[in-house]
């Protein structure tokens, strides 16, 4: 693009309602589609798990994982070997493969091909017995040095090992031996089998064939197996794979020279990215920020750069850029001509360069579009600037490693073309083709004869059968049939499970309410065993209190919601009033022991500083270091000790109730209106079938993790809500259903709360199995008794599920004790040298959605959610 159209777009590219010019529209469209495939991953502090296919969520599941595959550069499947391993482990059936195949291929099943063997037969073969497979010069090696031609393949069943060699064998005395027929004269089969088997012949001593062993006939019949494979593969025509084009030119540059203009960039690039995103822990922050990430890249590099070769025109672009004012889109459609991109392929284009480096621009796009979940978001614009400059780099390393490694030095809008007409020719395969119909003929028990008399066009289409069920599509059917093995199980156990059960005569003693999570499966399962008197409900655990949450001892709010969802309500967790003053003291002393830490962290970067702390306080440090890894719990508990006296006063409220109406710009929206609450209880408790026989005592359990050492935490917290710990929304759940108007409410709409029935908000830490309850000077006198007997049936419940969890610990012997067991997770929980003190989702498998009546009782063993 000329300097003169730059600046003309320029001049129109606003963001105050000035319509764009068509191709910065266009620009800014593919832009945003490209964003649409970046990793969706928020920050650490919410490094929840999600759908990495979100962005092909419009394709039916096979597509999506395929397509996924292509645009991501990652296996869809698992490896086959990993699947066979299963098969041999009876994680899979042969039955599980024939039941997949034939519902894939209906009528075309039992189809013959040739002739010879059904469709399903065949790819049942494949499946089934692994094809080995591998480089010319393996496979050379293997049919000449092994006896791969000698013996047949060791799962060959006998019956078709010793058919195949009969039949041969009686087809070459008759036929083909010393080129005659049984009445002296050659005829045009036996004529074709003998010119081609010429150097079988050889092989073998011929003269002796009256007295061949069965070794060497078998030896014989492979030879001639192996030579009409041969053939067959050489006559038949090619599949025209149709193989993805490379768009980017690194990628054509990295495929003929080896050079890899990326790992330049990346080096590069990578560390301004780290700066720019800093979150307020760098020493030195990165000027300009707050203008954006190509404005802070400018004023970084324009007045000089590294010296790095191919970085040496950089400085001098940089300022050609200010002169001439140009903006990042401008900056970004000039770098795409130069490159040669044209208008059809520049959606693909960019999309493929921001997913060169997908984790940061996806960390950049998150923090640009989810500011609410970043103490210093990215500002508006932040992709295209990274785009823009990413360009400049590529342009850069192209230019460099085009010079040094194929001495090009013209227009990289003509490297492509190049590299193109240097690429080498994709090898034809044949030697594979040959031996992988070979190894089928033995399994399948064909005939040299058989496949002798087949013809090129006959050659053709069984190679195209053989190819077409390649090892992407064998990896497909391995996986369903793997999936339908294990959820034949769990239906067989549901159904056997699932029989008439009497009815309930007396109301529960308490009922409980748990996140849908697979690892509160056997936290539900051992509190029914240990009390059948309870009943327990599944449910997303936001429990419908969408909020931003901020703790008493907290800086800023929390989205707690699924990630999707923006809140529109806040929530503020505050001391009482009796313990205000206290509050107010801890708060600083927090703030002043903050203050100390953070000067000490930066100051302790200078060499000089550095030593002398190191010298004079490094002995004191390694005390509670050695403490956390040798006793983990005992250092906990005095880490707690010294906590208490700046944590909180254990005694809170919460903000719940909206007190302006409607909310000011200062206040925004701080609380619900006690309709909103009535909506959320009524929702959460229809949803989960709550609506009548409720007992006296109704826990709502959030959950979340701890971890001392695993910089993921937030990943082992509650999905529901954004990787946050979902103890406020159970806390703020059960104090608007205990508000009497709330309750009014609901008795109007249909759903009359008994006066007796009181909700106990509660947190479960998933990592040690502990229960915290809140709120528990509200509750009344008339329910201690009962409060009492749900709590010892819940301390029973944390020894048994930390006792069940523990089998999988190759830290715990399988002979713990249930109390040594609940000790022991406490203790990885508290554990430096445990970097994943529990397993999450590691075995999740399952969601059944229904009633508890369906699946009380059975062991599931973690690995289901249950949704009520």
């Amino acid at each position: 693009m000329s300097h003169t159209a730059t600046e003309e777009h320029s001049a129109a590219d606003t963001t105050g309602g000035v319509e764009l010019p068509v191709d910065h529209a266009s620009l800014r469209h593919a832009i945003e589609h490209a964003a649409h495939l970046l990793p969706a991953q928020g920050p650490i502090t919410a490094f929840v798990h999600h759908n990495t296919l979100h962005a092909f969520e419009d394709l039916p599941f096979e597509q999506g994982v395929l397509k996924g595959s292509q645009i991501f550069g990652c296996h869809p499947y698992l490896p086959e070997d990993r699947f066979r391993e299963y098969l041999d482990q009876e994680r899979i059936l042969v039955s599980d493969l024939h039941s997949v195949l034939a519902e894939h291929l209906g009528e075309q099943a039992d189809e013959k091909i040739l002739g010879m063997v059904s469709r399903i037969q065949l790819r049942l073969a494949m499946l089934e017995f692994p094809m080995k497979n591998g480089p010319d010069a393996e496979l050379r090696w293997l049919v000449a040095a092994t006896d791969a031609l000698a013996k047949f393949r060791a799962d060959v069943p006998v019956t078709i090992r010793q058919r195949v060699v009969d039949l041969t064998k009686h087809w070459v005395m008759r036929d083909l031996r010393n080129g005659k027929n049984g009445s002296g004269s050659a005829n045009g089969g036996s004529a074709k089998g003998r010119e081609m088997l010429a150097k079988v012949f050889q092989s073998f001593d011929e003269a002796k064939i009256e007295s061949w062993e069965n070794d060497t006939w078998e030896a014989f019949s492979l030879h001639a197996l192996w030579h009409v494979c041969y053939h067959g593969a050489h006559v038949a025509k090619h599949r025209e794979d149709h193989h993805p084009q490379h768009t980017r030119h690194r990628d054509l540059l990295l495929h003929i020279t080896g050079q890899d203009s990326d790992q330049l960039v990346n080096v590069f690039l990578i560390p301004f990215c780290g700066a720019f995103l800093d979150q307020g822990f760098a020493h030195w922050p990165l000027p300009l920020r707050e203008q954006g990430f190509f404005a802070a890249f400018l004023n970084v590099y324009s007045s000089g750069g590294p010296p790095d070769a191919w970085l040496k025109k950089l400085p001098a672009e940089l300022r050609r850029w200010q002169t001439e004012k140009l903006t990042p889109l401008d900056t970004i459609q000039e770098s795409l001509d130069l490159l040669g991109v044209s208008a059809n392929e520049q959606e693909h284009f960019i999309s493929d360069t921001l997913l060169s480096l997908r984790g940061w621009a996806g960390m950049l796009w998150q923090l640009e579009t989810r500011s609410d979940r970043a103490l210093l978001p990215a500002p508006t614009g932040s992709l295209e600037n990274f785009l823009a400059i990413r360009l400049l780099l590529d342009r850069l390393a192209l230019e460099h490693l085009a010079k040094t490694a194929l001495d090009y030095t013209g227009p990289l809008c003509e490297l492509r073309t190049m590299l193109r007409k240097r690429a080498p020719a994709e090898a034809t395969g044949k030697l594979q083709r040959a031996f992988l119909i070979f190894q089928l003929a033995q399994l399948l028990g064909w005939l040299p004869a058989e496949l002798l008399r087949l013809s090129a066009e006959d050659w053709t289409t069984l190679m195209g059968e053989v190819e077409s069920f390649n090892g992407l599509a064998r990896r497909r059917f391995f996986q369903e049939a793997y999936e339908r093995n294990y959820y034949q199980k769990a239906l067989n156990a549901l159904s056997v499970h699932a029989q008439p059960k009497p009815a309930r005569k007396d109301k529960p003693r308490f009922q409980l309410v748990c996140c849908i999570d697979d690892r509160e499966e056997s936290y539900r399962r051992h509190l029914e065993e240990t009390c059948p008197a309870v009943e327990t409900f599944g449910a997303a655990g936001f429990y419908a209190v969408v909020m931003y949450y901020r703790g008493a001892a907290d800086a800023d709010f929390t989205p707690l919601c699924p990630v999707v969802v923006r809140p529109k309500h806040y929530v503020v967790e505050d001391s009482v009033f009796s313990l205000e003053k206290s509050h107010q003291r801890r708060a600083k002393t927090r703030s002043y022991l903050g203050t100390a830490t953070h000067h000490v962290h930066t100051g302790s970067r200078s060499f000089a500083a550095g030593a002398l702390l190191s010298t004079l306080f490094g002995p004191l440090a390694s005390i509670p270091l050695v403490g956390r890894i040798l006793f983990p719990r005992l250092a906990s508990r005095i880490r707690r000790t010294f906590g208490s006296f700046v944590s909180p006063p254990p005694i809170t409220q919460l903000q719940l109730e909206r007190t302006a109406e409607p909310p000011s710009a200062e206040v925004g929206h701080l609380g619900y209106t006690v309709a909103e609450m009535a909506t959320i209880v009524e929702r959460q408790l229809r949803d989960i079938g709550l609506i009548a026989d409720f007992s006296r005592l109704i826990i709502f359990t959030g959950h979340g993790s701890s971890s001392l050492n695993n910089p993921h935490e937030s990943a082992y917290n509650c999905g529901a809500c954004a990787g946050g710990r979902g103890g406020p929304n159970a806390r703020a759940f059960a104090q608007m259903a205990n508000d009497p108007r709330v309750r009014e409410l609901l008795a109007q709409r249909g759903l009359p709360l008994p006066s007796d029935s009181v909700f106990v908000g509660a947190y479960h830490n998933t990592c040690d199995d502990s229960v915290i309850f809140f709120d528990l000077d509200r509750l009344p006198t008339t329910h201690k008794d009962d409060f009492a007997f749900a709590r010892a049936a819940i301390d029973e419940t944390r020894q048994r599920n930390a006792h069940e969890r523990c089998r999988r610990f190759a830290s715990a012997p399988l002979t713990i004790s249930q109390e040594a067991a609940l000790r022991h997770v406490e203790g990885r929980a508290e554990d430096l040298a445990q970097t994943r003190p529990e397993y999450n989702h590691a075995t999740n498998a399952l969601h059944i959605v229904g009633r508890r009546t369906r699946t009380r009782g059975l062991f599931l063993d973690r690995r289901s959610f249950l949704t009520s």
